[in-house]
């Protein structure tokens, strides 16, 4: 067995099975991000001013269109303070466009429509079938892996990619960032959730409801075919810009009342469950350990800060067993199902089909020609 090693940069350890430490203790991450990321981003007026050009061509081919672009709105951080930005420094016209899986928190309900009053917009909301969202969940559980939120991820982003195509939106504005999410979650904790051959062989395998209405979307079909044949192009505003998590919760709680989460990811009631809980109890795998080292490689966090928060659990221990129960009941199923497949054998992305050849692949081409600033390994 390996022996534990933790990064001297920050917080990264051997939970990331394929982590790498150079003579003076510090991780591929890190390394990855100083050589290959940083040179390629413009969190200032150099930014600014290319993202300039980028706004005024959206504007440009959405002329006398009701909307000149679509924004996922999760009611999270990145994606409320980039609609912000969007309709009050750039005079964007966005479709505000948000994909209710089942698990929306009460804050994430409340943040949505705050900023969507706020800003005097109009919501669109499409309900996934809860039916068919419920019983691709449980397959996830009843496969042993640790990417059991890909059923709820994979449909909002294919919703979004979906419904961008029907109506001939051009432009996806997306909150993703290199401010807070330069470090991505090792492949080994979360695997690739449009990789289709995986998803439908954990189907096939634990589903027992068809599929009639869920939104799927291959990795070729919105990475290939919606980009360069369909000319959709989603565009990430945040990395041209100088952002940061505290400048945004501040701004958003004085203008519109936002209220902030405990962690990321946590407007979703499941992921708040799985990865502040299922992650790292059962597989040992805390996510915090990604979000933590982001926000040091980018100056807003000290590592001595990080590691004092991780000695907390990113749970709240009396109230867990409350939410184990609430979890199992909205699954349909006992809590003592659910600690079943909390115990039983654990399992990864490579004990089922998958095209992990292709994304490798794909990541490298993407990487070469500038897409991509950071490969998922």
């Amino acid at each position: 067995m390996r022996e534990y090693q933790i990064c001297s940069n920050c917080v990264m350890d051997t939970a990331d099975t394929g982590i790498s430490f150079d003579e003076n203790g510090v991780c591929d991450h890190c390394r990855g991000f100083k050589e290959h990321v940083e040179p390629n981003w413009f969190p200032n007026e150099e930014g600014e001013r290319r993202f300039a050009a980028v706004v005024e061509k959206i504007k440009e081919d959405g002329k006398g269109r009701d909307f000149d672009c679509i924004l996922g709105m999760s009611g999270g951080l990145d994606s409320s303070f980039l609609l912000h930005k969007a309709v009050k420094d750039f005079g964007l016209r966005p479709l505000v466009f948000h994909v209710d899986g089942g698990w929306n928190t009460d804050i994430a309900v409340s943040n949505i429509q705050s900023l969507v009053d706020g800003l005097g917009l109009d919501l669109y909301t499409e309900v996934i079938n809860w039916n068919e969202m419920r019983d691709f969940q449980l397959a996830f559980f009843k496969s042993g892996v640790p990417h059991i939120d890909i059923p709820q991820d994979h449909a909002f982003i294919a919703t979004l990619y979906n419904f961008a195509d029907k109506h001939k939106i051009k432009y996806i504005l997306n909150g993703g960032n290199i401010a807070t999410e330069c470090v991505r979650n090792p492949l080994n904790w979360l695997y690739y959730g449009t990789d289709m051959a995986q998803l439908n062989d954990i189907r096939r395998q634990f589903g027992t409801v068809p599929m009639r209405t869920y939104p799927f979307s291959s990795v070729l079909r919105h990475k290939f075919w919606l980009r360069y044949v369909r000319g959709v192009q989603v565009i990430k505003p945040l990395d041209w810009m100088d952002y940061t998590k505290e400048m945004a919760r501040t701004t958003l709680a004085d203008l519109y009342g936002w209220k902030p989460y405990p962690q990321k990811h946590f407007e979703s009631r499941f992921t708040r469950f799985y990865e502040g809980y299922w992650l790292p109890e059962r597989f040992g795998y805390d996510t915090r350990r990604v979000q933590y080292s982001s926000l040091i490689l980018t100056g807003q966090m000290t590592r001595a800060d990080a590691i004092e928060a991780l000695k907390k659990p990113a749970y709240d221990p009396e109230t867990i067993a409350h939410e184990f129960d609430y979890i199992a009941r909205k699954l349909g199923i006992s809590s003592d199902e659910l600690r079943g497949y909390f115990t039983m054998p654990k399992k990864s992305y490579k004990d089922y089909k998958n095209q992990r050849w292709m994304f490798n692949a794909g990541a490298k081409v993407l990487q070469a020609i500038g897409v991509e600033k950071a490969v998922k390994r």
